[in-house]
C-alpha cells in the first residue's frame, strides 16, 4: 500500500517491512535473530525453522524491492552469538551487494568486532533520512525537526468482524508525534495500539495492508 507521510512516499509492505523508493531503502524492525535459539539453549522446544523463516522472507523482499540499502529499525540480534545468528552470517553473503544498516536496539549486544564481520554498518542511536528519524524507540529522539519512525513496542491491532470475531494483526502505526513500525519476525507478541482521532492505523493481513 502506498502512503504518504511528511511529503514523503511510503509503501507499506503485508510482510511486515517498509519501502522508501526514493532513496532505495527497505526498512524493518524487530528482527530478534537468534531468539529461537536462546530459547532452545534454555529448554525452551522452539522450532529452528523459524529464523530461517524470516530470513526467507527478507529475502524474499529483497527480490521484491530490489533495495540498495537494508535498514534494521532496532533488535536485529536478540542475544549473543550462537546458531542462528551463524546461519545469518552465510545468508548475508547472499546479499553482499546490500548495504546493511542497523539502528541498536536494547538487544543489540554483540561485540563491534561481530557487527563488523557481517559487514553491517551500526547508528547509535538513530539514522536520519529526508524528513524521518529512524530510531528504536521514539520517545529518544532527539531529532526534533524529523519525525521519528520507532520500532521496540510490537504494535498490533484488533479488528472486530461483522459478526463480532475479534481478530489481532501486527500493524504500522502513524500518530502526530511519532510512527512505530511492526516486528518483522513472526516469533513476538503484540502490543494492541488504541488508536486516536487523527492516528492512523494499518493492519497487515494475509489479503494485504488494510486501514482501520
Amino acid at each position: 500500500m502506498k502512503f504518504t507521510s511528511h511529503n514523503e512516499q511510503l509503501i507499506l509492505d503485508p510482510d511486515r517491512a517498509l519501502y522508501l523508493p526514493e532513496h532505495g531503502l527497505l526498512a524493518i524492525s524487530d528482527l530478534h535473530l537468534g531468539k529461537s535459539a536462546h530459547f532452545r539453549r534454555l529448554g525452551v522446544p522452539v522450532p529452528a525453522s523459524v529464523a530461517q523463516q524470516d530470513l526467507l522472507r527478507l529475502g524474499l523482499l529483497f527480490e521484491k524491492y530490489q533495495p540498495t540499502t537494508l535498514l534494521i529499525n532496532g533488535d536485529m540480534f536478540h542475544h549473543g552469538l550462537n546458531s542462528d545468528i551463524e546461519a545469518f552470517r552465510l545468508w548475508r553473503q547472499t546479499y553482499a551487494h546490500i548495504k546493511f544498516l542497523l539502528v541498536k536496539g536494547n538487544h543489540d549486544r554483540l561485540a563491534k568486532a561481530d557487527y563488523a564481520s557481517m559487514d553491517i554498518q551500526i547508528h547509535e542511536p538513530s539514522y536520519c533520512l529526508g524528513p524521518f528519524c529512524f530510531i528504536h524507540d521514539a520517545p529518544q529522539c532527539t531529532e526534533e525537526e524529523l519525525y521519528p519512525i520507532s520500532g521496540h513496542v510490537h504494535p498490533g491491532v484488533t479488528v472486530v468482524g461483522k459478526a463480532k470475531q475479534r481478530l489481532k494483526f501486527p500493524c504500522f502505526y502513524f500518530g502526530e508525534e511519532y510512527a512505530v513500525m511492526p516486528a518483522f519476525s513472526t516469533f513476538t507478541g503484540l502490543y494492541n495500539i488504541k488508536p486516536k482521532a487523527g492516528e492512523k492505523v494499518f493492519a497487515l493481513t494475509q489479503s494485504g495492508v488494510v486501514k482501520v
